[in-house]
């Protein structure tokens, strides 16, 4: 088998396995500790920190957010972006909606002069970000989250998958897919927990006993929008085997299991 032919083996050997005995258990342990941070069984309330005035020169700012003239620390939740997301797609103000997500996406990440503010003003300053990002949401509600990703990868530069994928989550809150599962975040840390089981399935199946596949395909950035389709697969057949086991939220969606990968260590 060649390379491709290999990865595709290790794929299905995962949508069959899916998570370990090992995953879920230390999901289960996660859940014990975080069950009470979200009664609702949603990661609603997962909130990041972010110094507001250090988005000053950020526009169009949304109201959600605390105003950059504010001194200090504030926090947003994902349950207060979801909502300044929906009112930002019903005006469609795709600007102010990438806005609210990236901030949450950075948080208190990056300097002033660098990551973050800085990346996020040439976005803005991009001038095909406004069509790109229309294209996206146009992609998802006809045709699917895939599809959407395929229509923002590579179109804007600066703005890669591990921000544009908070996006399209954010925006599948408003704007169903036509087709297929809901849009997830897919970043750097979340492709190493995929890597760390396809490495463990590679092994065990022989499809790939050095890792290499799982290293080549669950790479830190720059997913291909078939990648992004495998990821939303597992993770949301992933999500349905982890409502069957007693430590988990029986009504949990997927994006619990996102968010507890993300912060689980």
């Amino acid at each position: 088998m060649n390379r491709q032919d290999r990865a595709d083996a290790v794929d299905r050997e995962m949508a069959a396995r899916l998570l370990p005995d090992s995953v879920v258990r230390a999901l289960g342990q996660w859940w014990e500790v975080n069950a009470s941070a979200y009664p609702d069984g949603t990661p609603g309330a997962h909130t990041i920190r972010y110094t507001p005035s250090r988005w000053a020169q950020i526009t169009p700012w949304p109201k959600a957010l605390a105003p950059t003239s504010a001194s200090g620390d504030a926090a947003v939740s994902r349950a207060q972006v979801a909502a300044a997301v929906v009112d930002a797609l019903q005006r469609e103000a795709f600007r102010e909606a990438l806005v609210g997500t990236y901030v949450w996406g950075k948080g208190k990440r990056g300097t002033p002069g660098g990551s973050g503010p800085a990346a996020l003003h040439k976005i803005l300053a991009s001038d095909g970000l406004d069509t790109a990002l229309a294209a996206a949401v146009t992609a998802l509600r006809e045709h699917g989250a895939p599809k959407a990703y395929a229509a923002l990868k590579g179109q804007v530069p600066g703005l890669g998958p591990a921000f544009f994928t908070k996006f399209l989550y954010f925006t599948g809150t408003t704007v169903p897919p036509a087709h297929g599962p809901r849009p997830l975040i897919l970043d750097r840390i979340l492709a190493r927990r995929l890597r760390q089981i396809a490495a463990a399935v590679g092994r065990e199946s022989g499809h790939d006993p050095d890792g290499s596949i799982a290293t080549w395909v669950w790479s830190d950035s720059n997913w291909t929008p078939h990648r992004y389709r495998i990821y939303l697969s597992f993770m949301h057949d992933a999500a349905e085997q982890l409502t069957k086991d007693a430590h988990w939220p029986s009504e949990a969606a997927p994006d619990l299991l996102e968010c507890a990968l993300f912060t689980t260590r």
